[in-house]
């Protein structure tokens, strides 16, 4: 049978999510616009910098900090944030971000962190889908989050 088309687009951001090089949870995102995929990008130090796999370390394992805390002590750039930086925002108006995450026993929870849904929504990106399992994703629209506006709760 035929793979559906949210799931292949899916299996490609998963693809790319190999790639990837911290040593926690490895995630690939894909940025497709009419039909065709426009960039891609997976988590990973900064150009030119040692990645965690290179110098076998992450400080946010070694202190046991949970994830969505204390980014600052982290070397990768998020995969979301790869992907927009490769489109640019004129391929980004109006299209779709697939993100998948892996972790050592399966799929890790592929959610935006707060940073990557600003970046995410000033490059124009209309939806976003999430792979759940190898079969079953969610997907939420942009203009949800910037109705939402998780940042007015941290001002309370």
């Amino acid at each position: 049978m035929r793979r559906g088309k949210i799931n292949y687009y899916l299996d490609i951001a998963e693809v790319v999510a190999e790639r990837a090089t911290c040593l926690r949870r490895r995630y690939g995102a894909i940025i497709v616009k009419n039909d065709e995929v426009v960039s891609t990008g997976y988590n990973g130090a900064p150009r030119g910098r040692k990645n965690c796999t290179d110098i076998n370390r992450c400080l946010r394992q070694e202190n046991n900090i949970a994830s969505g805390e204390k980014y600052e002590l982290c070397r990768s750039v998020h995969a979301e944030a790869n992907a927009c930086l490769s489109a640019g925002r004129k391929q980004s108006i109006g299209s779709t971000l697939y993100l998948t995450g892996l972790q050592d026993d399966g799929y890790a929870k592929a959610e935006c962190c707060i940073m990557c849904k600003r970046i995410i929504i000033n490059a124009g990106i209309e939806k976003v889908y999430y792979r759940v399992n190898e079969n079953d994703y969610e997907s939420i629209q942009v203009k949800d989050w910037i109705e939402q506006d998780e940042g007015l709760e941290m001002l309370k």
